[in-house]
């Protein structure tokens, strides 16, 4: 997802919330990537006679993706995870989540951490704790998501 696609789906509403994460939903596709000629050009060695023997097959276009699909973003700012450990440790938390739910609507899905985990609570970085904290109450959230929207 490009940074247009970030700013459309954060646009919209929260599709559901818990005390750390919210889920935003766009039922759209990624805006499209420019072609650049560059790019045009490097993956054009099916053109050429390579010194290896037989030509490279092109790769196909980004155009060309399936209608569709789920894309995902997520978003950790600094300010609410201070440490890149802690970060990186969400993201991937989010990443599994997500992977592990194969009935999502397409479209662009952004999870935004909205508040910090209490350091009291977690004081380091990559605690099994926090990981376990951050699994439980994304799977609470996505269950949310797929039992219909919030009520608030």
């Amino acid at each position: 997802m490009r940074s247009a696609d970030f700013e459309r789906v954060l646009g919209k509403p929260s599709r559901a919330r818990s005390n750390h994460f919210a889920v935003h939903h766009l039922a759209a596709m990624p805006s499209k990537l420019p072609k650049p000629a560059r790019l045009a050009l490097a993956l054009s060695t099916a053109q050429g006679e390579l010194s290896t023997g037989d030509a490279q097959v092109a790769h196909s276009p980004v155009e060309e993706l399936p209608p569709e699909g789920a894309w995902l973003g997520v978003v950790v700012p600094k300010r609410h995870a201070k440490r890149s450990v802690t970060r990186s440790l969400l993201k991937r938390q989010i990443r599994a989540a997500f992977e592990q739910q194969p009935l999502l609507p397409p479209g662009l899905w952004v999870v935004r951490l909205r508040s910090p985990f209490d350091r009291k609570l977690f004081p380091s970085a990559s605690s099994e704790a926090l990981r376990a904290a951050a699994r439980a109450e994304l799977q609470q959230l996505l269950g949310r998501v797929l039992n219909g929207p919030r009520k608030a």
